[in-house]
C-alpha cells in the first residue's frame, strides 16, 4: 500500500489538477438522478442527520433539472422511506434503532420529505422510493433508462461516500456513463466525501465542475427521429 501525508481533500485536489486517465464523457443521452434531497439529510438544524457542502448545491440541482425537462430529458427522484415496522431496511435498520436512524424514516414523514427549495414537476418527473444505498436496487431505475434510451448518468444529492457512490458502481456496471457534478453531491463529513470523489475520478466516472455539466444540457439538441 503507498503511504501518503495527505488529506483526502488534497488527494482529490491533486488528482483533479494532474488528470491520468481521460474522461468517459457525456454519451447520446443523459438521466440526471438526484439522490435522496430529503429533509433528513438537507435540513441543518432540524435533524442531526442533515449535512452541507456547497451552500448553492440545491440551487444547482434546480437548474440542472429546469435545463432538463427543457431538452425533454428525464428527471429523477429519489429517497428512502420506511414502513412503520422498517422491515423493508433489512439487516441494514438493525445496527440502530434511534429517532435518528435510518428505518425510522417512514413513509409520509417529516424526514421523507423532499426539501421545499427543490422545483419538483411532480407529473413529469420521476420520482423513486428507494430502500437501499442504489437507486438502482430492486427499483424500476433499470427500465427507465432503457425505456428512455439513456446511456449516461448524471447524478447529484447524497451521500457523496454512500447512496452516490453505490448508484456510481451500480451504473458503470450497467454499462452507463457516470457523470458527477461536484458542487452537487454533498457529504456529512469532508474526509469521505473527497476520498469518494478521488475513488469515482480515478475509476468509475467524470467528477466535472458543475459549470460544465449546464453548459452540456444547454448545447444539448435532441436527436431528430
Amino acid at each position: 500500500m503507498e503511504l501518503s501525508s495527505l488529506t483526502a481533500r488534497q488527494l482529490y485536489e491533486q488528482a483533479k489538477a494532474n488528470p491520468t486517465r481521460k474522461r468517459f464523457g457525456f454519451g447520446k443521452k443523459p438521466m440526471l438522478i438526484n439522490i435522496d434531497l430529503q429533509c433528513a439529510y438537507t435540513s441543518l438544524g432540524e435533524f442531526v442527520t442533515a449535512y452541507e457542502t456547497d451552500p448553492r448545491q440545491l440551487d444547482y440541482v434546480n437548474t440542472l433539472s429546469g435545463l432538463a425537462r427543457e431538452k425533454g430529458l428525464p428527471v429523477t427522484w429519489t429517497y428512502v422511506a420506511y414502513m412503520e415496522s422498517g422491515e423493508d431496511c433489512g439487516v441494514w435498520g438493525t445496527r440502530t434503532n434511534t429517532p435518528d436512524s435510518l428505518q425510522n424514516i417512514k413513509v409520509g414523514s417529516r424526514r421523507a420529505e423532499f426539501d421545499p427549495r427543490l422545483k419538483i414537476d411532480h407529473v413529469k418527473d420521476i420520482i423513486i422510493n428507494k430502500r437501499m444505498a442504489s437507486p438502482f436496487h430492486e427499483t424500476n431505475l433499470q427500465s427507465l433508462m432503457v425505456w428512455h434510451q439513456c446511456d449516461t448518468v448524471v447524478l447529484t444529492g447524497g451521500s457523496t461516500s454512500g447512496c452516490v457512490r453505490a448508484c456510481v458502481v451500480d451504473a458503470i456496471s450497467r454499462g452507463y456513463r457516470v457523470i458527477v457534478p461536484e458542487e452537487c453531491v454533498a457529504d456529512k463529513h469532508e474526509s469521505p466525501h473527497f476520498a469518494n470523489l478521488y475513488d469515482i475520478a480515478i475509476k468509475y466516472g467524470d467528477v466535472i465542475p458543475v459549470a460544465d455539466a449546464i453548459a452540456w444540457y444547454e448545447a444539448y439538441q435532441p436527436e431528430a427521429r
